[in-house]
């Protein structure tokens, strides 16, 4: 009797997993933007808002410079191909989107939405959720880690001068004034900690799940005073929820083009599956906690709207990749690309940077 083929060996259905990644951080960032906008923080309460918010943005880029190690991102110099294909997704394709998005305005974009989704395009990419959907759909770890290294050290340069070049006053202009800012709340507390992560490194190991309730607590912080001068501003009546759907829309646009070019793209310029798997992941995200407190630098009162783009395409390529990530790890074996070990065992503590 001739055995019957298994039904197994049929190309398997897209199953969404049984449970979608809604992000906790970002239902805690939505009731913050609620709060702000019942009960906004006005006069003396403001300037102390304000205030503490610039102090929170420092102590955050010094917490990622003294995180992010500089050496391991430069030991993955060998693989530099992948690299530079990741940096041209995040600071050059994504841009480009982003400008060709300015043909949506007004119809479809308002100016102001318009400026936040082009600030979007021009944040770095994640570390953590990036090797986490690498890891799941078995891709090549290291790299991922790696090229979430170069992006963040990237852009803690490249995002503020492509906003204030491509954004032009809603972004303060290349002035002295907001040269100084940049420099003065980013740049300085970054290298700071990168100086000094040989003293406070292993502090920092020791403490690290109370320092990551102050890196989340400081953003809450800046997101508050940020909408909470967008309600004093009276800008908040520039956004119904008809322009939000068409925020949306546009946001899982980019996000597909995004995940289909660097899929394709990578495996036109000859890169294995492993690592098209690590630049699908890596160049096709936004951190939010990199492009946070950025936009509360860059844009002063204007904040909220800037950051309203980012924190929706934050949730959405959680969900998006997470189905995509999944699919992928139904692929045949790869080959082991981990120096011996599986992908599944590098954890999220060998993450050398926070990258929500």
């Amino acid at each position: 009797m001739t055995p019957r083929t298994p039904a197994r060996t049929a190309r398997r259905p897209l199953r969404l997993p049984s449970r979608l990644p809604v992000d906790g951080y970002v239902l805690a960032l939505l009731g913050t933007v609620v709060l702000a906008v019942l009960l906004p923080a006005s006069g003396t309460t403001a300037s102390v808002m304000k205030g503490t918010s610039t102090g929170a943005v420092a102590l955050l880029f010094f917490l990622y410079g003294a995180r992010l190690s500089a050496r391991e991102a430069l030991d993955g110099l060998k693989h530099w191909r992948l690299h530079l294909t990741v940096l041209g997704s995040t600071f050059l394709l994504f841009p480009l989107l982003g400008l060709a998005a300015r043909g949506l305005v007004p119809d479809v974009l308002t100016p102001q939405l318009y400026g936040g989704f082009l600030f979007l395009c021009l944040v770095p990419s994640t570390i953590q959720s990036s090797i986490a959907f690498t890891s799941i759909a078995r891709g090549n770890v290291p790299a991922a880690i790696c090229a979430g290294s170069f992006s963040s050290l990237a852009g803690i340069v490249l995002t503020p001068l492509l906003a204030a070049l491509l954004l032009g006053d809603s972004a303060g202009g290349l002035s002295a004034d907001a040269l100084l800012k940049i420099v003065f709340q980013l740049l300085v507390p970054f290298l700071a900690g990168q100086l000094l992560r040989r003293w406070v490194g292993a502090f920092l190991v020791r403490h690290k799940k109370v320092l990551g309730h102050v890196d989340r607590g400081s953003i809450l912080l800046v997101v508050y005073t940020a909408f909470s001068q967008g309600m004093t501003a009276g800008i908040w009546h520039l956004v119904t929820p008809a322009r939000l759907g068409l925020l949306l829309a546009v946001e899982a646009v980019l996000l597909a083009v995004m995940l289909t070019v660097t899929w394709y793209g990578a495996g036109r310029l000859g890169f294995d599956r492993a690592d098209r798997i690590a630049i699908q992941f890596a160049g096709s995200k936004k951190s939010l906690a990199a492009g946070l407190p950025m936009a509360s630098v860059l844009f002063g009162p204007q904040a909220s709207l800037a950051v309203l783009p980012l924190m929706l395409f934050h949730q959405m390529q959680l969900m998006v990749c997470a189905v995509v990530a999944k699919r992928r790890s139904h692929d045949p074996e790869p080959a082991d690309v981990t120096g011996g070990r599986p992908a599944e065992a590098v954890r999220a503590s060998e993450v050398p940077a926070p990258g929500a």
